[in-house]
């Protein structure tokens, strides 16, 4: 009909690969804030003071993204999209990430202003720090999710990095807050390892070990289930969480060269990732892998100590702590891809 107009295109809402890649630039700074406050309370830089330098550090990387959240909500908005899709596919648990934070942060100024600056352990158990954290993973494990959504895209490096960045953050914030039960960062089974209780020391290092395999091959597992993982995944987001764990502790100059002997065994466990291609097709694959990657890399960890400090462990204890890591591996492959369960035949299920 003469006189008709065509109807207005409506603006492309943000989100998608772009705001992927801003998130995790923000997210980036955001952890790293993280570590420098923990690298500040491990090296006796904080005093009795909620408000330090550190702090400061930590909660601009949390307002960065905040603001960043609430811009894309509001031009999603005024750009004609409704609430419920005004926050990008994937981040709606980063709101929530967001709550939990703030409410942590602010109970964290109270906490200190009443009980003081918590020191060693006690500072990763608090009560306002473990909100924290679990706010802080909600928020950046973000474009993880938003590519777990996507359908159709073939997995490269272009689709899936910042995926593998997110995922590397997430485990970060993990490991950060059990970092008393990492190798590298308490030098567990080290010469000059200070133990209050031989038995007890080395009940709680392999154990430390095995948490430690945990919180790096349950979200790694996860993640490659969901995808084949272009080469070199591995590499930059195990070594960016061995390259955090190493500084938020580094106590002595030998300990660059555990850090190295580690990275090489990051390395080849990404090679040997690739060769085998675990998938949940690849059954045989994915059970060899969850056994031998963390027996290269806690063994790894064994060898740049001995090469390095020495150890009082044994070793039988040594090499028995390697294998338990690999075991823990191996039985968390069963959790993510299960044996094919057997079909019952119907009147036997009456």
């Amino acid at each position: 009909m003469y006189g008709a107009t065509a109807p207005r295109a409506v603006p492309r809402a943000i989100g998608g690969l772009a705001f992927d890649w801003v998130a995790v630039v923000l997210n980036v700074l955001f952890v790293s804030g993280l570590y420098l406050d923990g690298w500040a309370h491990n090296h006796g830089r904080v005093d009795e003071s909620f408000f330090t330098p550190w702090h400061a550090f930590f909660y601009a990387g949390f307002g960065l993204i905040v603001l960043l959240m609430v811009f894309t909500v509001l031009i999603n908005r005024m750009r004609g999209y409704p609430w419920q899709r005004a926050t990008p596919a994937g981040y709606a648990l980063s709101w929530v990430g967001v709550v939990i934070f703030t409410a942590g942060g602010l109970g964290d100024l109270i906490w200190h202003e009443i009980f003081g600056v918590e020191e060693d352990l006690e500072a990763l158990l608090s009560p306002t720090h473990l909100a924290l954290i679990i706010g802080l993973a909600l928020i950046v494990s973000g474009p993880l999710r938003a590519a777990w959504q996507r359908i159709g895209r073939r997995p490269t490096w272009r689709t899936l990095g910042a995926a593998l960045f997110s995922l590397a953050a997430l485990i970060s914030s993990f490991t950060f807050i059990m970092m008393y039960a990492h190798p590298i960062t308490f030098n567990i089974a080290g010469a000059t390892h200070r133990e209050f209780d031989r038995d007890i020391g080395q009940m709680a290092g392999v154990l430390g070990m095995l948490v430690t395999t945990s919180l790096l091959m349950g979200p790694t597992l996860l993640v490659m289930r969901r995808w084949a993982l272009p080469p070199g995944s591995l590499t930059l987001v195990w070594g960016a969480n061995l390259t955090a764990m190493t500084v938020v502790n580094y106590h002595h100059t030998y300990t660059i060269y555990q850090y190295l002997i580690m990275l090489g065994a990051i390395v080849v466990i990404d090679r040997l990732r690739m060769r085998l291609q675990p998938s949940i097709r690849n059954t045989g694959g994915w059970r060899v892998f969850a056994l031998i990657a963390p027996v290269l890399y806690i063994g790894g960890y064994v060898v740049a100590l001995l090469l390095t400090e020495g150890s009082n462990w044994s070793v039988p204890l040594l090499s028995g702590a390697v294998m338990l890591a690999g075991l823990g591996g191996w039985l968390l492959s069963y959790l993510l891809i299960p044996p094919r369960m057997p079909v019952e035949s119907s009147h036997l299920l009456r």
